[in-house]
């Protein structure tokens, strides 16, 4: 058991993905899958990453921020309030995180899939 531990350090974890361009999306939820995620989404805008927090389980959040012209902070903010920890999978620097969310796990793109994984990981006890 312990060899399928370390292969799929994610598993049983439930991860909600906000990303508008699908590809992307689709490389980020099959690198998390095959650590061994659950992955919620993925949601292509704001009002449909809400809906699922509303709706899911949900253990960690990897957002982009821009979704077609409006910032995710809202959700970011959502996922705190809630106890969950949301990581940045951006293009933008770190300047443009809100001060409430500035120690918030931002990973720039392109997204190195291992550092992604392992910050699910670290994020989530």
């Amino acid at each position: 058991m312990g060899q399928a531990v370390r292969e799929r350090p994610l598993h049983g974890l439930r991860v909600l993905v906000v990303e508008d361009d699908y590809f992307i999306a689709l490389e980020l939820c099959s690198a998390l899958r095959a650590a061994g995620a659950d992955v919620i989404g993925p949601a292509r805008d704001l009002e449909t990453g809400l809906a699922a927090l509303r709706e899911e389980r949900i253990d960690c959040g990897v957002l982009d921020i821009n979704l077609r012209g409006r910032l995710a902070f809202e959700l970011a903010i959502e996922l705190r309030a809630r106890g969950i920890p949301a990581i940045f999978a951006t293009g933008y620097d770190a300047s443009m995180i809100p001060d409430e969310l500035s120690d918030a796990v931002r990973l720039e793109k392109p997204i190195d899939l291992v550092a992604l994984c392992r910050a699910v990981e670290s994020a989530c006890p």
